[in-house]
């Protein structure tokens, strides 16, 4: 597989996953009616850990697909780089989702916040599309599609339990 692959994947996954899974969390907590101050030190504390074990996932299966691949151990510089990929796109991804709970007044952060995940998914897939050389409408759509049901299952999740 090409180096370069390996880090698009990163990419793609880091970024996506990090805006399904910080909206989903910050909008099922909000939905619930947790005060403003415990959604933002969940999300914060969500993004840093998810960061770190993301890029620590990345990094481990990117190591044990290059020694299955050469049948032998390899040097981790390939394996730390993706790792490194990963880690960058989820932790910054992760603050457009939480930056509404500081800077919109009132119960107009949600919204906000399910919004611009949205529009950065379907961003992100456009890029995505782009890069590839595929179809860039079809793979805004599925990935705002996909990503949009995700986010959905955290509201419905808050709305449930709250």
């Amino acid at each position: 597989m090409a180096v370069r692959t390996t880090y698009f994947r990163n990419f793609i996954f880091g970024v996506e996953d990090s805006l399904v899974s910080t909206v989903g969390l910050l909008s099922g907590i909000a939905i619930a009616g947790v005060a403003r101050e415990t959604i933002f030190l969940t999300g914060v504390v969500l993004i840093f850990v998810e960061a770190f074990s993301m890029a620590a996932g990345s990094f481990l299966s990117e190591a044990s697909a290059e020694e299955f691949e050469a049948r032998e151990s390899v040097g981790p510089k390939r394996s730390i780089l993706a790792g490194s990929v990963m880690f960058a796109s989820y932790f910054l991804a992760g603050f457009i989702p939480l930056f509404p709970y500081v800077a919109v007044p009132g119960d107009g952060a949600l919204v906000v916040s399910v919004s611009l995940s949205v529009i950065a998914l379907f961003a992100l897939g456009a890029v995505s599309g782009a890069i590839a050389r595929t179809r860039m409408l079809r793979s805004a759509l599925r990935m705002a599609v996909v990503g949009g049901v995700a986010i959905a299952v955290g509201v419905a999740v808050g709305l449930f339990l709250g």
